[in-house]
């Protein structure tokens, strides 16, 4: 068995904007693009003096990497820094502009919901024709079917096409015939997060199991927690280029830092519309505020005065019982509260731009750095935005344990709690 589950070298790829909207390929087209291609690949910058042509972007720019078999490796960057191309590339979705990937074993990739199912088709036959795409005899699937559908939880609706699944019920079967079919390279993108979180963490589990049976992982999540449980190598991936490989929590870290640092880190970040802003079909982020008791945006707030937490979102379609979840993280992952708008959300939103707030009172938090995590979901359906950690904040000040000796206090938060004290007797 190879000592290398995965080699990637110098992989890059370009991808011109809109042109797939204006131009269709011609045989002619596509018979100079296949005589040309070998060519291509080895003088990448042929092009234009930078490698860049107008109307063109690089969704990935030599990348380089090794991955072992049996390592479960996290793929982590900020929006549009390349993950899911090259999760793609991979998965031999698409190809790319020059460089190359090697792969040696056999892959199962989920990589979008439905990927590789065929609508018309029942889960039971798409069950078996994924197998076979991943090269498994009908006796290697029929061993593991009973498994995959009890993990998917889909038993009612085994022989009912696939085309009337809800987009849970996809990602269950998709992840169930992902991991079960033993590949020996399992790709897992942020699908997951459309499950519900009870299915989250059983997909996670499994990973986890996975990895343990000697198999390669890649996981490319927005949950730092998540990360940090499954990986102990991680991959930081900014503006399509390999930024740092190590350590989960040293990569961890400089993720979370290039997120405060690349929006100032002055207690505020701001999306400008589109794909750019997290969220999906139904809503995206507008953007976060925090907010001092003087009504100053600032990221730096002395312990005992309060913190405020301001979202705006659009709404872009009539959305029930969906909710904003807060979470305050410690530097090393600890959550100190979470806290969600749930209550006070109506019934149904319908299309429009809102805002949600949330105040921290003072003398709770200790002297610490913290990160805002911000997630939404519906409870129990679906999870629309995946939690990330977006802003950082300092609480600086004196101690409110108690004790006027200037130190610093373990834990996260530092409550000034009732002690009473009395002389029990004299020793005269």
């Amino acid at each position: 068995m190879s000592n290398i589950a995965l080699r990637v070298d110098n992989l890059s790829k370009l991808y011109h904007i809109g042109a797939s909207l204006q131009h269709y390929a011609t045989l002619r087209d596509v018979l100079a693009g296949w005589l040309t291609k070998p060519l291509r690949r080895t003088r990448p910058d042929r092009a234009s003096k930078n490698g860049r042509q107008p109307d063109t972007i690089w969704a990935l720019k030599d990348v380089s990497f090794e991955i072992r078999p049996g390592e479960v490796v996290g793929i982590i960057g900020r929006n549009g820094a390349g993950k899911s191309t090259l999760l793609k590339i991979l998965s031999q979705i698409t190809e790319p502009t020059y460089g190359r990937a090697e792969i040696f074993g056999r892959v199962s990739s989920l990589l979008e919901v439905g990927t590789g199912f065929h609508p018309e088709l029942t889960g039971r036959e798409n069950i078996y024709l994924n197998g076979a795409i991943l090269g498994m005899r009908r006796a290697e699937i029929n061993r593991k079917f009973d498994e995959i559908v009890a993990f998917a939880e889909i038993e009612k609706f085994l022989d009912t096409p696939v085309k009337h699944y809800s987009s849970g019920m996809y990602v269950r079967l998709a992840f169930a015939v992902a991991a079960h079919l033993e590949p020996d390279i399992l790709i897992v993108d942020e699908v997951l997060a459309v499950g519900d979180a009870a299915f989250q963490k059983k997909c996670l589990g499994k990973m986890g199991d996975v990895a343990t049976e000697g198999r390669t992982v890649l996981f490319v999540s927005h949950n730092m927690g998540a990360i940090r449980s499954l990986c102990e190598r991680s991959i930081l991936l900014m503006d399509g280029q390999l930024e740092i490989d190590g350590p989960t929590q040293a990569i961890v870290n400089a993720y979370l830092l290039s997120v405060t640092t690349m929006k100032g880190d002055k207690g505020e970040i701001h999306w400008a519309g589109g794909e750019e802003a997290p969220g999906c079909d139904e809503v995206r982020l507008s953007s976060i505020h925090l907010i001092s008791h003087t009504g100053k945006v600032q990221n730096t707030f002395q312990l005992d005065k309060s913190i405020v937490v301001e979202v705006t979102y659009i709404v872009h379609k009539p959305l029930r019982g969906m909710r904003i979840v807060l979470k305050l993280k410690t530097e090393e992952g600890v959550i100190a509260f979470a806290s969600t708008d749930h209550n006070q959300q109506p019934a149904e939103l319908q299309p429009g731009r809102y805002m949600s707030t949330v105040t921290v009172p003072g003398g709770i938090l200790n002297r610490n750095k913290y990160y805002i995590h911000l997630s939404v979901d519906i409870p129990g359906v679906k999870v629309l935005i995946p939690g990330t950690e977006y802003l950082s904040l300092t609480c600086i000040g004196e101690s409110a344990h108690g004790s006027n000796f200037p130190e610093n206090w373990p834990g996260v938060f530092a409550l000034r709690l009732e002690w009473s004290f009395e002389r029990l007797d004299s020793m005269d």
